[in-house]
């Protein structure tokens, strides 16, 4: 497997009487223009309905902070409990979807279905992402980017919860002070 993963809280529902959440860690993005992005969910799922009525959903992300409720939303059904009461995190409106984000999640995405593929045990929803929240305590007021240290981001690997490490380097360090690589057909990892 690929790992480590993102452990994501989706949450979606049109209305307050149906917003639910649930674990994922099978999730990412797929496309910067339009900006698009994927979950894969078992059809199984309670909340699997809710998101093919409303054709929306919202990805959370989690903080280490969040791992306990990040977890039991992923163990217990929403047919069961309630899954805001019984975590305590706390949903708030979307801004271009009717789906909820979480209130404690430091970047939130919301997103609207744009096709569903079947592919055996999950279903892929793919999706574009029309609004992104976050939370401005997180936000390096000099460059307006999300400071992925002071989120302290929850992941996933072969079943156990683990937090990010500190930053390490950054995109293009590798050559800053050396003669840039000779141009090829490629344009790299995230071109």
């Amino acid at each position: 497997m690929l790992y480590p993963l993102p452990a994501v809280l989706v949450s979606c529902g049109e209305n307050p009487d149906e917003w639910t959440m649930l674990t994922i860690s099978w999730t990412g993005i797929v496309c910067s223009d339009p900006a698009m992005c994927y979950i894969s969910v078992r059809a199984s799922r309670a909340s699997y309905p809710i998101l093919l009525k409303s054709m929306e959903y919202t990805i959370n992300l989690t903080t280490v902070d969040m791992v306990e409720a990040t977890d039991w939303s992923g163990m217990v059904s929403s047919r069961y409990y309630n899954k805001w009461k019984e975590t305590g995190l706390v949903p708030m409106e979307g801004e271009k979807v009717k789906s909820p984000t979480i209130l404690q999640s430091p970047l939130s995405l919301e997103c609207k279905i744009k096709s569903i593929i079947h592919l055996g045990t999950h279903d892929m929803l793919l999706s574009e992402i029309v609004n992104v929240r976050v939370d401005s305590k997180y936000v390096d007021q000099a460059t307006g980017k999300l400071t992925i240290e002071k989120a302290n981001l929850l992941a996933y690997t072969n079943g156990l919860y683990q937090g990010l490490g500190p930053v390490i380097g950054s995109r293009g360090f590798s050559i800053k002070n050396s003669e840039p690589p000779k141009p090829t057909e490629e344009k790299g990892l995230a071109s």
